[in-house]
């Protein structure tokens, strides 16, 4: 979770799985998304959580919506969206939104 101070974006990518393996490259390319989003201008942390039927969310923090859009445009992660949509995925919703502002014990506020 981030620590900085509202204004800033969330994108909340929420996610059904299609049937997978250990092969199909998921992990692998889960995790090097996050690894790249971590190095790109305006990141500020990501959430990510999965059940065991296969529904998931992933939150990543921008600091500006101008840094979300272009986090979206990287050819790398344009590359795993074509895969996820083709391959990883049956059904995906993708919400971007503005906070306000968070609370909360862990967050010291």
């Amino acid at each position: 979770m981030t620590s900085e101070r509202p204004p800033y974006t969330a994108v909340i990518f929420s996610s059904q799985r299609s049937a997978s393996t250990p092969e199909d490259g998921y992990d692998e390319a889960a995790r090097h998304m996050e690894e790249l989003a971590r190095r790109q201008p305006g990141f500020l942390s990501m959430e990510s959580a999965r059940n065991a039927d296969g529904f998931g969310i992933t939150v990543s923090y921008w600091e500006t919506a101008q840094h979300a859009r272009a986090w979206k445009q990287v050819t790398e992660h344009l590359e795993a969206q074509r895969r996820g949509a083709r391959d990883w995925y049956v059904d995906y919703t993708v919400r971007v939104a503005t906070v306000e502002r968070h609370y909360g014990n862990a967050a010291g506020h």
